[in-house]
């Protein structure tokens, strides 16, 4: 009580409002402090202002060529990768996960308004209490359906849905493996949970095995990857990660969020690709790349598992339903995909292009054999003035830095779609070699 008395005569002698000015000078100094370390190390991430609905070529404020005019030319699936004739002003935009194109398909844009005026702007509320729609319950099914799984639970993002998934299922008893190069929301979806931590070097099968090996006093054993890593364009190896899951009793948590759509030969994902279906339990992704480009991620699995996160996933159950329009632009996305795969194989081969054209130049590109080509540049400072530089060609692409990558791995991630033309493909290259040869990266 004294001290109390003493503290309180102490501060007497500064009115409230001045101390409260001091602390935020404080942390002013602080804050201009961090960011110009960030300005200093070249890693500073600017917001480029688009102007247009996404697409292939965008308009992006204060930078010249007008608006996008791509159109569709009718209005079934492959219609989305036909562009007019005219399509050629704007800025050929290769760096959004756009890859099939549907952000802006006429019928996907058709399906969200449909969904807006029949079921509002929103549910202001979360799921339990008052926040779930008939069309929040369709698109479950229908993604359930869709990865030949038991059951499935929407969330505003997959960030949430990593988030809200390793809390909930895994305790002080069990134990989750997790590949080096996992996206950050697994990463942090991981911290949250109590579960024993094991992290294995990036698609490092030996070290998978001995860290399996050392979690075999655990109750439960999560192997959890990435099935297609965001920032190298590699791909999981599932087959062998599902084998080694088997001989040693653990399950298989795969994020599927840069291959839903377009891996495999329906697009159904890594586990189609690589032919283990039926050997991976849990599955986490997106709606909001190339289903339809806008927000939502899902989990899907086992029928039990959904029952669970529905009682005990924290973003599930403090987080507002998903709006509408968005549901009911990613529900017409799945439609149009189940309709037809043959974008899968137009993707295929423009990937090839660019990667074959871009290391025939002399760059080097991370990955194999999926749309994201990392341009390997490892200065980050190379790689945003190169980024700038290419803007100025007409060529959005973004260069990416630490903490995004680490350091010393600096790149320019391009990125493509259905909706790119081979002789977008042809431009964007030539634009890399021009500015490539400007800045040192190239002879």
């Amino acid at each position: 009580m004294w001290a109390g008395r003493v503290f309180r005569a102490a501060l007497s002698g500064a009115p409230c409002g001045h101390r409260a000015q001091s602390a935020l000078a404080q942390l002013r100094g602080i804050l201009e402090e961090e960011l110009e370390g960030i300005r200093g190390a070249g890693t500073w991430k600017s917001e480029r202002v688009i102007t247009s609905r996404q697409g292939p070529r965008i308009h992006v404020d204060g930078i010249s060529g007008g608006p996008s005019t791509d159109t569709f030319a009718g209005p079934s699936w492959l219609s989305c990768c036909v562009r007019s004739p005219s399509s050629t002003s704007g800025i050929l935009n290769f760096c959004a996960n756009n890859y099939l194109g549907l952000s802006s398909h006429p019928e996907v844009i058709q399906a969200g308004l449909r969904a807006l005026e029949e079921f509002g702007a929103g549910l202001s509320s979360v799921r339990f209490i008052c926040g779930t729609q008939s069309i929040h319950k369709d698109l479950e099914a229908k993604i359930a359906r869709f990865h030949q799984r038991e059951d499935a639970i929407l969330y505003p993002s997959c960030f949430d849905a990593n988030a809200g998934l390793f809390e909930a299922l895994l305790t002080p008893e069990d134990a989750v493996l997790s590949d080096e190069l996992n996206h950050a929301s697994i990463i942090d979806g991981i911290r949250l949970c109590k579960a024993h931590k094991y992290r294995y070097r990036h698609l490092d099968m030996a070290d998978l095995e001995a860290k399996l090996q050392e979690a075999q006093k655990h109750r439960l054993r999560l192997v959890a990857t990435d099935g297609a890593f965001s920032m190298d364009g590699d791909i999981a190896p599932l087959q062998e990660i599902c084998c080694l899951a088997s001989q040693y009793g653990a399950l298989v948590f795969v994020d599927e969020c840069h291959a839903t759509g377009f891996l495999g030969a329906t697009g159904r994902g890594t586990d189609e690709l690589l032919g283990v279906m039926d050997q991976v339990t849990i599955i986490n992704s997106t709606l909001g790349k190339a289903l339809g480009g806008a927000s939502g991620g899902y989990t899907t699995g086992p029928g039990s598992l959904v029952s669970l996160l529905r009682q005990r996933a924290r973003p599930y159950l403090f987080s507002n339903s998903l709006p509408p329009a968005v549901v009911g632009c990613a529900s017409k996305a799945l439609d149009l995909l189940m309709e037809s795969n043959a974008v899968i194989q137009s993707m295929a081969a423009k990937t090839q292009r660019f990667r074959s054209k871009m290391e025939a130049a002399g760059f080097t590109i991370s990955g194999a054999n999926h749309p994201i080509c990392p341009v390997m540049l490892g200065d980050a400072r190379l790689a945003s003035c190169m980024a700038d530089d290419m803007l100025k060609r007409g060529i959005f692409v973004i260069g990416f830095s630490y903490p995004v990558v680490p350091k010393g791995k600096a790149r320019i991630r391009v990125q493509i779609s259905a909706v790119h033309s081979e002789e977008d493909i042809d431009r964007c290259v030539e634009a890399f070699v021009e500015v490539g040869r400007l800045h040192g990266a190239l002879p």
